[in-house]
Order: structure tokens, then C-alpha cells, then sequence
């Protein structure tokens, strides 16, 4: 193993720099015998010792015995507890999830890849083997899981089932309580916009903000608007739908129903459409991980987007005046070319303040939805309304 903190020193008043050393090897390796301990954290095994047993006196931290090439040996984990909680991120291409204990210190993360126009049934299987294999990683049950925050694509879980427009087939779809009844936990679903709003409002770039914009800029895009850390709903919860405004009059017809949507210019499949002549088949996680490359047609394509979606943005800014902006998603990812987009359409703006000001980087790039999902989980769970077990 590779040490994951510095050498200690051997003064008494290290003590609890020694003890905070033992604390943050175990969240690293999830759990982790004592002899392995000293070896990542260049403590002799006496101190370790010594410095677990008062840890287990605080309860802190769990011991089970196991064995490690052929000997007993004294595996050591966090506290469990019955407030740990599961986000949970189902996108277009890929599943997410991170697991925290009541503090909200993500103990663990898992990613997995997905087919495209992955089937329900088979992404939904695979989600609940994840969240079994997640809790124990952590050495939980899963009874100690306390709930599941799901973020989904569009409106989904709003006010209802909504229209998962980014998943072909999950349209009409209980997800929470599919979901719910392959885990026997309780499953609450929430926009991923939301979701991403609600990991820089509680952890990241956004908190403190009165009112705040987060922008969520992948295969579509949607936003979600802050008010004291909370996402706005609106009438039936369909506030931010920023990919339904529209932007062309005489533009292509939206999978909404309406005409020249921002997202029949700024959707994967629109972007995949522009550099069809000179690139070939491409989808959107090609494009960026093109434009991230350096590859200057996809980078074009990328600032040609955030251009698009920066004039909306700024719209909506000079209309709501919100404290900070700041946006996640695949196509936001990539960084300069998306950001200096958005930079100038909001300078075009007089009644805005100076980018420098109203915009700043997110804390989570690509990872928000399932931190924010987490976070609408935990709030439920502590609050004790809005989740129940489907069975």
C-alpha cells in the first residue's frame, strides 16, 4: 500500500494528529487491518494500537477479527450507523454512486459505464448489486442504509413521474419505487439539475448564496435556481427548464412538442450532427473528450454550444439577478471553451455584474448529481418525511 499521509512526529502533542491520521487512512481504504495501518500512516503498531482501542472507546470506529496470509489480524472500519445514505446519479451513458455516513464524508464511489438506450430493467439490476457491494465496502447491511437519493434526467420525479426525455423507455416509469422494491429501501428521486444545485449549495462553489443558478450542460440542458440553498420548483415543479426556451423561431422541432428549443441546437445529438462531415460518427462523449484533446473543430463546437447556452443563462440572470452562476455537466467539463463562452455573453450583458464576479467554478464538475442526490437523501432522512420502502 502507498502511504496516504506524511510521517508523524513524536511529540505527545501529537496525539491527536496521530489519531486523525488513523481516522483518514481507514475513510481512504474503507477497511483496513492494523498491521496495514501502520504501514500508511508510518506509525509503529504499538501506537496504532493503542490509538484504535481509543477510538473504539469513542466510538469511532468498529473492529472485526479476520485473517491476512494465514494469521489473525484486527480489521478496522468506521462507526457504522443507520443514517448512512446512497446518491445516486442514472445518466445517458454512465451510473454513479457514493455512499456517506451522517456527516456526509463520502465513505466510498463507484462509476460504471452505460450502453446506450440502456434497458431500465438491466440498468435498475445493476444500480441495486452496486448500493449491496457499496455497503459492504464500508462493512454495512443494508438495513443500516438509511435511504437512496436518485438523480434523473428532465423533470423526472417532480411533481410526479415527468418525462425522462434523455432515457428512451424510462418515460412512464416509477423509478423510486422499481427501484425501492429491488433494495427494500426507501428511494427518493430528484432532477439532476436539482441535484447538482444542491451539491454546490451544501458543499460546494454556491454555499452562502442568497441566490444562485446552476447550470447543467450534458446530452441536454437543464438549471435549477437557488433561493437560500433551496431549488426553486414552480408551478407543478417545472422551474429551469433552460433547454425549452426557446432560441430558434424557425428551428427544429423540440422532443418537448415546441419549435427551436435551446436543446435542438445544444443536444448531444445536434452537436454529434455538426461534426458528422468532418469527424465521422460521433456522440457527445466523444466530442469532448476530443475538445479536451485539443481537437480544434470539436473545441469549436463545444464554444459555439456555450455560447448558445451562455445568451439563455444570461437572460434568465438579467431577469432573476441571482448572486453566483456556476454549471456542471459532460459538455461544461471541458472547461475553457465552455466557460469563456459563458464569460461573454455574460460581459454583452450591461445590468449584469462582471463575470468575475457572478460566475465561479463548480467544486463538482461531473460528479454533482450524485453528491446533490445525496444530500436530498440525507435532508429526507434527518427530516423524516418524503421517503418510504416500496415493497
Amino acid at each position: 500500500m502507498n502511504r496516504v499521509v506524511g510521517a508523524p512526529g513524536s511529540q505527545p502533542s501529537l496525539r491527536e494528529a496521530n489519531s486523525s491520521r488513523i481516522i483518514e487512512a481507514v475513510k481512504a481504504y474503507g477497511r483496513i487491518t492494523q498491521v496495514e495501518l501502520a504501514s500508511v500512516t508510518g506509525l509503529s503498531p504499538a501506537t496504532v494500537s493503542n490509538i484504535v482501542r481509543q477510538l473504539l472507546d469513542q466510538d469511532v470506529v468498529e473492529t472485526t477479527a479476520t485473517t491476512r496470509s494465514g494469521r489473525r489480524a484486527q480489521l478496522v472500519a468506521l462507526k457504522t450507523s443507520s443514517a448512512l445514505a446512497v446518491g445516486m446519479h442514472i445518466g445517458r451513458r454512465s451510473l454513479e454512486l457514493v455512499i456517506a455516513d451522517a456527516s456526509l464524508d463520502v465513505r466510498t464511489v463507484k462509476r460504471l459505464p452505460l450502453p446506450p438506450d440502456h434497458r431500465s430493467d438491466t440498468t435498475l439490476d445493476r444500480a441495486a448489486l452496486l448500493i449491496s457491494d457499496m455497503a459492504d465496502d464500508v462493512g454495512a447491511s443494508m438495513e443500516q442504509i438509511g435511504g437512496v437519493g436518485l438523480a434523473l434526467p428532465s423533470s423526472v420525479g417532480r411533481e410526479g413521474r415527468g418525462a425522462a426525455f434523455q432515457l428512451p423507455g424510462w418515460e412512464e416509469l416509477d423509478v423510486d419505487q422499481l427501484l425501492s422494491a429491488r433494495i427494500q429501501r426507501p428511494v427518493l428521486v430528484v432532477k439532476e439539475a436539482d441535484a447538482g444545485a444542491l451539491a454546490e449549495s451544501r458543499l460546494g462553489s454556491l454555499r452562502g448564496a442568497s441566490s444562485a443558478l446552476y447550470v447543467y450542460a450534458s446530452h441536454t440542458t437543464d438549471s435549477s435556481y437557488l433561493v437560500s440553498g433551496a431549488p426553486l420548483a414552480g408551478f407543478r415543479g417545472a422551474a429551469g427548464a433552460l433547454g425549452h426556451v426557446r432560441v430558434a423561431s424557425a428551428g427544429q422541432i423540440c422532443r418537448c412538442g415546441a419549435r427551436g428549443c435551446l436543446n435542438t441546437v445544444v443536444a448531444g445529438e445536434a452537436l454529434a450532427e455538426l461534426v458528422r462531415l468532418s469527424h465521422g460518427p460521433m456522440d457527445l462523449r466523444g466530442i469532448v473528450k476530443a475538445a479536451a484533446d485539443g481537437d480544434p473543430g470539436c473545441r469549436q463546437v463545444v464554444a459555439d454550444a456555450g455560447s448558445a447556452i451562455g445568451a439563455a443563462v444570461a437572460d434568465l440572470a438579467t431577469v432573476a439577478a441571482p448572486e453566483r452562476i456556476t454549471w456542471g455537466g459532460e459538455l461544461a467539463a471541458v472547461g475553457e471553451p465552455f466557460v469563456a463562452a459563458l464569460r461573454e455573453s455574460v460581459r454583452a450583458r450591461p445590468l449584469l455584474r462582471s463575470p468575475d464576479e457572478l460566475l465561479v467554478d463548480p467544486a463538482f464538475p461531473t460528479e454533482g448529481c450524485s453528491r446533490g442526490a445525496l444530500v436530498a437523501i440525507h435532508d429526507a432522512i434527518n427530516a423524516g418525511v418524503g421517503v418510504t420502502v416500496e415493497g
